[in-house]
């Protein structure tokens, strides 16, 4: 196996036997993850499965009861900066982006700014590079024109292409995104999904959580059904969503098909 073929098949983020409980609420149940670059996984299952418990703990947003974290192959520890052979959280978030199902822009500040934040902020990059770096995103994202727009000025889907925008200005290895679709009017979906499309397109690893079900078996590598903490079912979209073989997976599979309950 040349470098090449190696570093495709070299996993870039791991979960590791992950547990997640509050009080005595098991939460994640031992989940292993292993996401390879260029790969888009797509999380699916119930509300309370555990999915956005576990896409926040593969950012260390949420700190694991159990198990770990790995980044290139390295454990990711629970100190800002690196420290030996353990990656810091901070190492982590600047590498591994996150879009939330709510946005989170500064409202105060344009959509430049809430887009140069991180670079200028935690990059230390000139000004004019992180706007120029900016306005090429805003581009991509089809918002140049809304550059010097406030937040309260812009819809929903415009809103996430944003924070969408925000998160790729970090260059990230990885992009988690925590159900972003879920908290926009119908009408507005289409817009973000598209530049998510693109992006998977482009090569960019992902892992989404989504109930957009026609959406992650388009351009979903590989599904993971999630049912009360654990991973109940796993495999290409034609495997989990058109020939599901867990029963549980079944019934939620049929409701988005207008069938059973």
């Amino acid at each position: 196996m040349d470098m090449i073929e190696k570093t495709k098949t070299t996993p870039v983020l791991e979960a590791v036997g992950l547990y997640k409980s509050y009080g005595i609420h098991e939460v994640l149940k031992g989940l292993d993850l292993s996401l390879t670059r260029g790969e888009v996984v797509a999380l699916i299952g119930p509300s309370g499965s555990g999915k956005s418990t576990f896409i926040r703990c593969l950012n260390l947003l949420e700190t694991p009861t159990g198990g770990a974290v790995r980044f290139r192959q390295r454990v990711v520890g629970n100190k800002f900066r690196d420290v030996g052979p353990q990656i810091g959280i901070g190492t982590l978030r600047r590498h591994v982006g996150m879009v939330f199902q709510h946005f989170n822009l500064f409202p105060h500040k344009t959509v430049l700014q809430n887009v140069i934040e991180g670079p200028l902020i935690v990059c230390k990059k000139p000004k004019r590079e992180a706007e120029a770096h900016a306005m090429e995103l805003l581009e991509q994202v089809g918002l140049a024109d809304k550059h010097g727009a406030y937040p309260n000025h812009l819809s929903g889907g415009q809103k996430q292409r944003v924070a969408i925008a925000r998160a790729l200005a970090m260059k990230p290895e990885v992009l988690l995104l925590d159900e972003v679709t879920s908290a926009l009017d119908p009408e507005l979906v289409g817009e973000v999904l598209a530049v998510i499309r693109n992006l998977a397109e482009g090569g960019m690893t992902m892992a989404i959580v989504t109930h957009e079900m026609a959406f992650a078996a388009d351009v979903a590598s590989r599904i993971l059904f999630l049912d009360q903490g654990v991973i109940a079912e796993q495999g290409s979209a034609d495997e989990v969503i058109l020939n599901p073989q867990n029963p549980r997976l079944q019934a939620f599979v049929s409701r988005f098909r207008g069938v059973g309950a």
